[in-house]
């Protein structure tokens, strides 16, 4: 664990001063996954979620230095968050009221501050006060550590899922109660 991290929870009104951050931490935290993780299309996936009822950010800082953050939002009930899942998946397994799925869009830490324990903080701090029924997460199936780190977080793999984005990788789509 890092020493002198400071948690804070954002709506998306109080989260747009921080959005030149939130782009710098995430492309450092991506800085070696490829094309598809870069500056304009990150901006516009905020653009897109930071306006969603019951977004919520939450960033840790170290002596006023963002160094990582997770957001998410509950799933309303027309969603396109399930478009691209692949079959088999259990019956009603899609539906959505705004009330039963939170979904964790982003969950980033810079490079010089990952394996520590800073991730799991922001994530246990995040889920500790949402409501929905379960949560779930998209993870590319290369990004191993990561999905070592969800399932013994108690995250359990259901199917994938392919977005309907350009140059979108296929996801194993994770689900926690």
């Amino acid at each position: 664990m890092v020493e002198g991290l400071q948690l804070r929870h954002y709506n998306a009104e109080e989260a747009q001063e921080l959005v030149d951050q939130l782009v710098e931490v995430y492309l450092d935290a991506h800085a070696d996954d490829g094309p598809l993780y870069n500056e304009q299309r990150y901006r516009h996936q905020l653009a897109l979620h930071m306006p969603r009822a019951g977004w919520e950010l939450v960033t840790t800082t170290i002596g006023g230095e963002l160094v990582g953050y997770i957001y998410g939002f509950p799933l309303a009930a027309d969603t396109r968050w399930w478009e691209g899942i692949q079959e088999p998946i259990p019956a009603g397994f899609t539906e959505e009221n705004g009330k039963r799925t939170f979904a964790i869009s982003e969950l980033v830490v810079r490079r010089a501050r990952q394996r520590r324990g800073v991730a799991r903080m922001l994530h246990d701090e995040l889920l500790s006060r949402r409501t929905e029924v379960r949560s779930t997460l998209l993870v590319r199936p290369n990004n191993t550590v990561a999905y070592h780190a969800y399932r013994s977080w108690g995250w359990r793999d259901i199917t994938r899922l392919r977005p309907d984005w350009e140059d979108a990788p296929t996801f194993k789509v994770l689900i926690k109660p």
